[in-house]
């Protein structure tokens, strides 16, 4: 298996005499990252580039926070698949980076190549007589050595042309992770080319197309963990909770990006929602159309919440660490999202996110369920109406069950919910769903938090958020440069 990583533990002295992957002779930074999961500038097909030389001036800049003898062992096409993953995603890939063993490598390939299925979708200029049967067919290429595709116009074409770097090291990972890899892919590509000839109606292919976008990675990713051996075989085999990990953190994206996905003439709010409340979907960022875009947005909101009772099972049943940080991360920062969209005009009239200070913190803390339980009830004091349930839930986790403000915090999130609300009922029987389906033993919570404690993954989780806030400032400023570059 190529390039092997090694199994000591990582600790800050390692992350600091981390070394660049990128290849001697390389520039300044490439052009800017869009969201989490952009890559920058053009790159050159593996076959047709002999040496570094003949990259692009200015292409590579990002650093991999990963110990020195894990960059010695790898080879030269899979330190450029890590050079990617950093460009690409913010967030990610300091968690991707943290797993332990060989899992890192499967979970980064796999990264890479669903990111450059995801690129064909995203790619307006391809006709669709020509963009289904690539999608279709798109896992196929994984064993196609020189396959690759250069007439693609996305930001993120670099994927796409330099696809055989990321094929050869995808036919260097062991059986098990190449079979979930495929498998996923290609049901990701069919699930794609279904939806990019219709439009999401109901709530049921709402539920549906995050799946095929979403929730597929929550799946594929529970069954690496297992085949990793690093997690039990049943949390690969319980596909209904994986795929909620996914579908939780897509509706989330969606309901946040209303107004960019909108603007750019992709829907992906369910019709079935919004008709409710406008003739079309565009006309809920009409200023005189705020209170019904407002409503609109809480019943989607509510409609994710569902999801939280099995993120909370999911992630309770977790035992390798850095598993755990890389389920947890994600989740408590979609949570943070969420309720900084629900009720927000901002979601229809600008960018929502949450503060960058913010994630960092939310990084360097979401090590163990304990933590994560303390996340929300911390958040509970700062957001709306729901999260004051969660603080409820959180609490009922920590302390005994028969703890006496269990019923002053129901009180309050019923003073929270707006009687006007059209979704109050329905907000408030998912709450309770919660309450119900959520609750952890106080002694499985110990055995849990004593479980996921080491000390070396506290200083690896504090350079991985340093990383992330560096990558993303940095981001910002090539933008800056590349733009004045530009013809």
């Amino acid at each position: 298996m190529a390039g092997a990583c090694c199994k000591c533990p990582l600790s800050l002295s390692v992350f600091k005499r981390s070394l660049s992957v990128a290849p001697r002779g390389c520039g300044s930074a490439p052009r800017s990252l869009l969201h989490g999961w952009r890559l920058g500038e053009r790159g050159l097909q593996e076959a047709a580039r002999p040496s570094s030389a003949l990259r692009p001036a200015g292409f590579y800049r990002q650093t991999a926070f990963l110990c020195l003898s894990c960059q010695e062992s790898m080879t030269e096409s899979l330190r450029t698949c890590y050079l990617y993953l950093n460009q690409t995603s913010r967030s990610f890939a300091a968690v991707i980076q943290a797993l332990d063993g060989e899992l890192r490598h499967a979970v980064c390939i796999f990264y890479l190549v669903l990111r450059a299925l995801d690129t064909v979708e995203d790619d307006m200029t391809i006709p669709l007589d020509k963009k289904v049967p690539m999608l279709n067919d798109f896992h196929t290429f994984l064993y196609q050595d020189e396959w690759c595709f250069m007439e693609s116009q996305e930001k993120d074409r670099q994927v796409l042309e330099d696809f055989p770097t990321i094929s050869l090291e995808f036919r260097n990972l062991a059986q098990e992770y190449r079979a979930v890899i495929s498998d996923i892919c290609h049901r990701m590509g069919v699930g794609m080319a279904e939806f990019l000839e219709k439009k999401v109606g109901s709530m049921k292919e709402w539920d549906q197309y995050c799946h095929y976008v979403a929730g597929l990675v929550g799946i594929g990713l529970s069954r690496l963990f297992s085949a990793s051996q690093l997690e039990d075989p049943e949390v690969g085999q319980d596909t209904e909770l994986a795929n909620s990990m996914g579908l939780f953190l897509q509706k989330t994206n969606i309901i946040r990006d209303y107004l960019e996905d909108t603007q750019e003439g992709r829907a992906f709010w369910p019709q079935e929602a919004w008709s409710q409340f406008a003739g079309r979907l565009e006309d809920l960022a009409q200023p005189e159309k705020l209170e019904s875009a407002l409503s609109c947005l809480n019943l989607l909101v509510t409609d994710a919440l569902r999801h939280v009772p099995d993120v909370i099972a999911y992630l309770s049943r977790l035992r390798n660490q850095s598993v755990f940080n890389f389920c947890a991360i994600p989740q408590v920062m979609a949570i943070a999202t969420l309720s900084t969209c629900y009720n927000n005009p901002m979601v229809f009239q600008g960018v929502v996110k949450i503060r960058k200070g913010q994630a960092v913190t939310l990084m360097m803390e979401a090590t163990n369920m304990s933590a994560v339980q303390t996340i929300i009830a911390q958040y509970s004091q700062e957001v709306g109406y729901f999260y004051l349930f969660i603080f409820k839930l959180s609490l009922s986790l920590l302390l005994p069950p028969y703890w006496c403000t269990e019923c002053a915090l129901s009180l309050q999130i019923l003073h929270k919910v707006s009687p006007t609300d059209p979704s109050r009922e329905k907000t408030l029987h998912i709450l309770a769903v919660i309450r119900e389906k959520s609750a952890l033993s106080q002694s499985s919570l110990r055995s849990r938090t004593h479980h996921l404690s080491p000390m070396y993954l506290s200083a690896a989780m504090v350079l991985a958020a340093l990383s992330w806030q560096y990558l993303s400032t940095t981001a910002a400023q090539a933008q800056g440069t590349s733009d004045m570059q530009r013809p």
